[in-house]
């Protein structure tokens, strides 16, 4: 049998409130089905813990939570899922366990077990364990080590980097509040810590090993950011530049975690509705900064830079594929031939080329209403906070307005998209009297037709390969854009494609 992998982390607990600090740690990444099994002599603080954990489980502090000494199995209904807490010390061998009804504890519990040891070999290896010992003068001050096994050591791992990086930032005692995130395996944290709060970006290096093309990996053909060095240079590079991108109060590099700047929950949109203030400031904020010039490369730290890669034509065409390979079959459509993929291939090439050859700028690639705060008590560009640039790229600012005018989250009317062109244009033309309009009207529709056709095809995605199908009740919207950008006459080919390969067979499946 091949050992399985442990992780371990270590813990002075010099009170009972760095005992209930323990226990709202864990309790976030805790989920149904998990064992935790909770190891030390008598009094070393193992129901104590307990109690802690299931009151944050519950988010109940005041909930009776008494330990299971003389009934040995207790069972709680949380709002999260059901909590088993067994206390196994007056069992004197395993098979007694049967006769507990262990076996008939609630399927999807988390089940927290004292003095594990009296289970024998009946207990699964795969679990987290936690052994305390006293430690210190205190009555109350203990030791707390903790070893995951299995698929416990890499989630346990992942715990210590986190709990080690806040003790380090001196945020080690904060409320934590989960905040949605996108659609990435990024995770994000409100830290509230009396009157101040701070954003935790937990953000692990992730490496696709699968190439599929020219020996490369989709992310890097595409140009997605596999750690979070990106994020701080460009983060960085926005602000020197007088643009509102969070200040990293801490960073690890190496284990990929931030702490930023809380810009609070305030977006440019509100109750799905586009707010014409808050999509003119942002638009003023694309054009002023698509009038500055710009570098390619930016520093990380002292000793590393940041290349930013071009938005080429390896990266549009892998996107916009992803409609092949994922929304036609979500809509019936049957497999294409390798000649009609080609046509595919050669339409868009030629639809794109002039805003690839074209003007160039920061592309921060997700301008939309999720990545833009609304800051109002700072002026001019400052009033939009940015919150995604990590893959950010060089090439046609036309991509940036055509996210932000046809927000892929909520539907932004053709008045209003028009209103905003407007208001783009007059500012570029006020910067740069060269500034050409119809050069950038190709170049918008252009990437307005990338752009949503990439979307079609990765909110499929989402749905079918990564089990999130609420993205799909966006898909209509984005069929709408995707509707405006093709009416351009430049893309009038492109929406022959389009009709013959798509349209007709949503039209006949609808």
């Amino acid at each position: 049998m091949t050992d399985l992998l442990t992780h371990q982390w270590t813990l002075d607990l010099p009170s009972e409130a760095a005992t209930d600090m323990l226990a709202r740690d864990l309790a976030p990444v805790l989920k149904a089905g998990d064992l935790v099994t909770l190891s030390g002599d008598l009094g070393a603080g193992k129901t104590a813990f307990a109690r802690a954990l299931i009151r944050q489980i519950a988010g109940d502090p005041e909930l009776e939570v008494s330990s299971p000494t003389f009934t040995l199995i207790q069972l709680y209904d949380t709002p999260s899922y059901p909590v088993v807490h067994a206390d196994l010390y007056r069992i004197g061998h395993p098979s007694e366990l049967e006769e507990l009804g262990w076996d008939e504890a609630p399927d999807g519990a988390l089940v927290l077990v004292e003095w594990p040891e009296k289970a024998g070999d009946a207990l699964p290896p795969d679990r987290l364990d936690i052994r305390f010992v006293h430690a210190g003068k205190s009555e109350t001050a203990r030791r707390a080590t903790l070893v995951g096994t299995g698929e416990w050591s890499r989630r346990l791992r992942r715990i210590s980097q986190i709990g080690d990086f806040l003790r380090g930032a001196g945020w080690q005692d904060a409320t934590r509040v989960h905040i949605q995130g996108d659609a990435s395996t990024r995770t994000y944290t409100r830290l509230i810590r009396g009157k101040a709060t701070a954003i935790l970006m937990n953000s692990p290096a992730r490496t696709d090993r699968v190439p599929v093309r020219y020996g490369k990996t989709y992310s890097q053909i595409a140009h997605i950011s596999q750690d979070v060095k990106p994020f701080v240079a460009m983060d960085r590079g926005l602000a020197e530049r007088g643009f509102s991108a969070p200040q990293i109060i801490k960073e690890d590099l190496l284990h990929g975690l931030l702490l930023l700047e809380d810009f609070g929950s305030t977006f440019i949109a509100e109750s799905s509705t586009p707010l014409p203030e808050r999509y003119g400031a942002a638009i003023d904020m694309l054009a002023h900064l698509h009038a500055l010039e710009l570098p390619d490369t930016l520093p990380v730290t002292p000793a590393i830079t940041h290349k930013i890669p071009i938005f080429d034509y390896g990266a549009l065409d892998i996107e916009v594929e992803l409609l092949i390979e994922w929304y036609l079959p979500l809509i019936g459509a049957p497999q294409l031939s390798q000649r009609n993929r080609d046509a595919f291939t050669a339409l868009w090439r030629a639809a794109l080329s002039p805003a690839v050859k074209g003007e160039k700028s920061w592309v921060l690639r997700d301008v939309h209403s999720p990545n833009l705060m609304w800051l109002p008590e700072r002026e001019g560009i400052r009033k939009i906070g940015l919150l995604d640039f990590q893959d950010a790229m060089i090439g046609s600012p036309a991509y940036d307005v055509a996210a932000l005018c046809l927000d892929a989250r909520v539907t932004v009317s053709q008045p209003l998209e028009l209103q905003l062109l407007t208001r783009y244009v007059k500012a570029r033309k006020i910067a740069d009297p060269a500034f050409e309009p119809a050069e950038f009207a190709r170049a918008y529709a252009a990437m307005a037709a990338q752009r949503n056709t990439k979307i079609l095809g990765l909110f499929a995605r989402l749905d079918k390969r990564d089990g999130k199908p609420a993205y799909l009740k966006h898909i209509p919207r984005i069929r709408g854009y995707l509707d405006r950008a093709l009416a351009h006459p430049s893309l009038t080919e492109l929406k022959e494609w389009f009709e013959t390969f798509v349209f007709s067979i949503e039209a006949r499946v609808s």
